[in-house]
């Protein structure tokens, strides 16, 4: 007895087939492909290309990567987020910095505009008009992380992948290409944005730990986004920089080797005048 097996379709056969159908009415499409919206963001969808920009390759990311692979992929999407403002990354449906893992918990506030205009202040946690400080977007093989300066003046992306490491782009600028950088970063104000980065190697007290940077003592990676300048400090040998936290204090910022030197009221072991 001849047992016949049916002969699967080739990858261009599935693919010829499925364009051969006849496309669905434009109302299933549209609520397909927008289903993820919320009708709270709908206006701000309509009102900003950016954030339809942010939404679309969010809840389409396989098909981007398909065309784009996945450095240009990355280097795109990078380069939309440096022009983006919180309610757009809210809109498409990032983390933010109430909850990282979901979208905006509290759309009919955090979708309506600050009624005072920009919000100075460094930390805002939703919700409330105009949207948290820093939004949140995981990838397979890693996460993004968006955070914007006091104001919304300037904005910082946090690329991590597992084979790269973390990349850091400011205002649209990578820096600290050549160092190894945590995978989280800090805006001191409207102006100063602050990464750890692996401290000396020949550090008396350098050892090495699992976490995100694996060196006990750190360097701090500073950034004025103003004068688009930035710095390396490294701590020097007798210097114990396990934490290290910059505080801006009127014309100087003060650096402590970790934070709870500084609700001791211990003297910062460096003082850095501004220009």
């Amino acid at each position: 007895m001849v047992t016949w097996r049916r002969r699967e379709d080739s990858r261009d056969e599935r693919i010829v087939r499925a364009l051969q159908q006849p496309p669905e009415p434009i109302d299933v499409r549209g609520a397909r492909r927008w289903r993820w919206a919320d009708e709270h963001w709908r206006a701000q969808l309509r009102g900003s290309a950016t954030a339809l920009e942010l939404f679309t390759r969010r809840n389409e990311s396989d098909e981007y990567r398909h065309l784009l692979g996945a450095d240009a992929y990355r280097d795109q999407l990078v380069e939309v987020l440096s022009r983006a403002q919180p309610r757009d990354c809210a809109a498409a449906g990032f983390g933010c910095t109430r909850r990282i893992d979901r979208a905006c918990r509290g759309p009919e506030i955090c979708s309506q505009d600050r009624a005072a205009g920009p919000d100075d202040r460094v930390h805002r946690e939703g919700p409330l008009p105009g949207a948290c400080d820093s939004f949140h977007l995981d990838l397979p093989e890693g996460h993004v992380r968006i955070g914007f300066s006091a104001g919304d003046r300037h904005r910082a992306v946090l690329w991590w992948e597992s084979s790269l490491g973390t990349m850091l782009w400011i205002d649209g600028t990578r820096i600290g290409r050549d160092l190894t950088l945590d995978t989280s970063g800090r805006w001191l104000d409207d102006r100063f944005h602050l990464t750890h980065a692996a401290g000396p190697e020949d550090h008396p007290a350098q050892a090495y730990e699992p976490g995100s940077l694996s060196s006990r003592i750190r360097s701090v990676l500073l950034h004025d986004a103003d004068r688009s300048s930035t710095r390396l400090l490294s701590p020097s040998p007798d210097e114990l920089w396990t934490d290290p936290w910059i505080v801006r204090d009127g014309e100087s910022l003060l650096v402590y080797p970790k934070p709870e030197d500084i609700e001791a009221g211990t003297r910062p072991t460096r003082v850095l005048p501004l220009d």
